[in-house]
């Protein structure tokens, strides 16, 4: 196992000139090129005046080059969980420039190939190294600042607790870099380390198999990845040297776990923690009795009205309060749900957790998630993915039907006044990279452009959708008056809507091809929309169909931003 080294050391310290950081595409990725590619995105941070720069990349190679250039050019970086215009938007007044994969409207920097090396000083642990954002499931992200010394405490950690299990077995991940977990974990503990990582992000199942192909691995995942593992992939072969599985970024569901230990062949190593704090705590669940979470060393808890923390991980040696409920057990203690929800609707306090909990006992829904809406006046809006029942009746009857249906369930225990007004279905809520599941992402699922829409059919590169065109859309309106009928121009919004969403699309759209618009879509037409993504053309085809054949079709052309 190679020499441990610490964040502040990383380059002045170094490591051999041919030692494998990361591997891309089948390509090896050494120190060498790694302190080239620091080189040069440290001349180009140094030439900044501003103290503060935002960084997006795909690649987590380039990503590791970029974040320590900045850091030893002295900028504070900030990262964005995704490259959505909103986020950048928001972004725009925090930071003084860019970097990365992004829009050329936000005038990224690019590095300066040639640079002469400069001489590497160690960085200073009280340095104001991160900002990163809450995942905004109470509202809009908060920024969450962290110096160095912060993140040399938790990949101490990590590496103290698992180094001897881990060895150099490379780090495969579905999770993103531009989270912390991912950060942390896929970047920043095999930096460290001596543990190569793979530069790219493996989404899908499928993805995972064909990596890992029996070879020593890490894998770093998430719930909303180790919860649904498909059955009909080759994982004996596949997992025969994985040395670890990892999850965090939200709780990994109790059913999930026998499904990792069939599969897999361990359960996964769940760490719980958050934004705020940093890891707190970590179990492996190898039988289905509740297991205990276990704290990390120098982590204190005490047990009051929720669980209290203090941590090297956090920014000062004062107490935490975190939102979650936990009580002693054995060496560690139980997590017993977070605090209640409550808002007031009517002048009426309303539990969301004792909502969603009677809406989940209907049996026609999987998940759901009740939000308060902006408006003149405040009213819930429920988003959910239905059951296979629920799927049946809402296809049967309707969406109208159906949220009447759970509204009549929910009268037995709300009040008539406060009952959800607005229904919101889909094929699995709308969670990140982590397995967070947003507010602002809630959000766009009320969209009055979104149509009535359900999973019927889904394979590795191709679903097939259920879709009601309702006359309330707004692309009826003025289209045209007296006959109204369903824009071409919407029909492909909506291909590259669901397609975003179920597929990991390329950045920007760059043409589209064999455009046929074959018979009109009018108001409350049922439609079946088939999508089939070509990762390696970066295409997307689309067809709507109907009882009466074929309505329209045609492929999109993505491909990532200059």
């Amino acid at each position: 196992m190679p020499e441990r080294l610490t964040l502040d050391t990383l380059l002045t310290r170094g490591r051999a000139a041919d030692s494998t950081v990361a591997w891309r595409d089948g390509a090896r990725l050494d120190y060498a090129a790694l302190l080239r590619g620091c080189t040069d995105w440290h001349a180009a941070f140094a030439a900044e005046p501003g103290p503060t720069v935002a960084l997006y990349f795909n690649d987590s190679f380039d990503f590791a080059c970029a974040l320590l250039g900045a850091w030893h050019a002295g900028k504070t970086v900030v990262l964005p969980a995704d490259a959505q215009p909103g986020t950048l938007a928001r972004l725009r007044d925090e930071v003084d420039r860019f970097a990365g994969d992004l829009p050329a409207d936000c005038l990224p920097l690019t590095p300066l190939s040639g640079a002469a090396t400069p001489d590497w000083q160690p960085l200073d642990p009280d340095f104001s190294a991160l900002v990163i954002h809450t995942s905004g499931s109470t509202g809009v992200p908060a920024a969450i600042g962290k110096c160095l010394r912060q993140m040399m405490a938790e990949v101490g950690t990590l590496a103290a607790c698992w180094d001897g299990l881990l060895g150099e077995a490379p780090v495969f991940a579905t999770v993103s870099h531009q989270h912390i977990y991912g950060l942390l974990f896929r970047i920043l503990w095999p930096l460290t380390s001596g543990r190569p990582f793979i530069a790219t992000r493996h989404a899908y199942p499928e993805d995972i198999v064909a990596a890992l192909a029996g070879q020593p691995a890490v894998l770093v995942a998430s719930p909303a990845h180790l919860k649904r593992l498909p059955s009909g992939l080759d994982w004996a072969t596949a997992t025969r040297g994985l040395r670890a599985v990892f999850s965090s970024g939200g709780p990994l569901p109790d059913d999930a776990v026998p499904v990792c230990r069939e599969l897999l062949g361990q359960a996964p190593i769940e760490v719980y923690g958050s934004s705020e704090t940093g890891g707190i705590a970590w179990r492996q669940r190898e039988r289905d009795d509740a297991t205990g979470w276990l704290p990390f060393p120098a982590v204190t808890l005490r047990y009051e009205d929720t669980l209290w923390v203090r941590s090297p991980n956090l920014p000062d040696d004062d107490w935490f309060r975190s939102a979650d409920h936990a009580r002693p057990h054995g060496d560690g203690f139980l997590l017993l749900g977070r605090q209640d929800r409550i808002v007031k609707i009517e002048e009426k306090r309303v539990s969301l957790t004792a909502m969603e909990q009677r809406l989940l006992a209907s049996g026609l829904l999987d998940e759901v998630r009740v939000l308060p809406l902006d408006g003149a006046r405040q009213r819930l809006g429920v988003a959910a993915v239905p059951s296979a029942a629920g799927r049946a009746a809402l296809v049967a009857d309707g969406r109208g039907a159906f949220g009447r249906r759970l509204r009549q369930w929910l009268a037995c225990d709300v009040e008539a006044s406060v009952l959800p007004r607005h229904w919101r279905y889909g094929w699995a809520l709308p969670a990140d990279s982590q397995g967070k599941i947003t507010q602002a992402a809630l959000t766009r699922w009320f969209d009055p452009r979104r149509p009535d829409v359900c999973l019927l059919a889904r394979e590795a590169q191709s679903v097939r959708l259920w879709l009601r065109a309702g006359a309330g859309l707004p692309y009826f309106d003025g289209h045209f008056p007296g006959r109204p009928i369903l824009p071409g121009i919407a029909q492909i919004e909506w291909a590259i809507r669901f397609g975003r969403e179920l597929f990991p699309l390329p950045a920007t759209v760059q043409r589209l091809e064999v455009l046929k618009f074959q018979q009109v879509i009018v108001p409350d037409s049922v439609l079946t929309l088939t999508l089939d993504f070509d990762a390696a053309r970066g295409s997307l085809t689309f067809a709507f169909d109907s009882d009466a054949g074929r309505h329209a079709g045609g492929r999109i052309l993505f491909g990532e931003t200059a």
